[in-house]
């Protein structure tokens, strides 16, 4: 698979299971990578715990560094569930309860109520949507 097709981020082996080997990476803003970085305050990074299925073939130890992998396609199907079908049902909620001269605070709560109905069903699905994005481990 070329490059342009997968997400890749840097990470170090924390600790290997027969099922699951456990990457921790660090996910950086995009400012990051800037000069005065350590002067600003707005620079962030964050460590993220990333279990990846094992490979008993893989010869992998605690402390190697390793490219934590994804499929685009899987990531942008991750954008769509999080962030664009939660805008649309947000923004048809607002839209079309104020089109129907429903008070605008209960238009909002009501959209706003849609939104978290929305992720409480993505929330009972976790373990379904877990199979859907695999992680695999490519060496560095």
């Amino acid at each position: 698979m070329s490059a342009k097709n997968e997400i890749s981020h840097t990470g170090t082996i924390i600790g290997i299971t027969p099922e699951y080997t456990t990457v921790e990476i660090i996910a950086q803003s995009a400012c990051a990578a800037c000069h005065a970085r350590g002067m600003c305050g707005v620079a962030d990074e964050s460590q993220k715990i990333i279990m990846v299925p094992t490979d008993p073939y893989a010869g992998y130890k605690v402390g190697d560094e390793v490219f934590v992998m994804l499929k685009r396609s899987m990531g942008m199907k991750a954008v769509w569930i999080s962030y664009v079908i939660p805008l649309l049902i947000l923004m048809i909620l607002i839209l079309s309860l104020s089109s129907v001269t429903v008070h605008e605070v209960y238009a909002g709560l009501a959209a706003i109520g849609g939104v978290a109905l929305y992720y409480l069903v993505i929330y009972l699905f976790r373990d379904k949507l877990a199979k859907d994005f695999v992680f695999y481990i490519k060496e560095k």
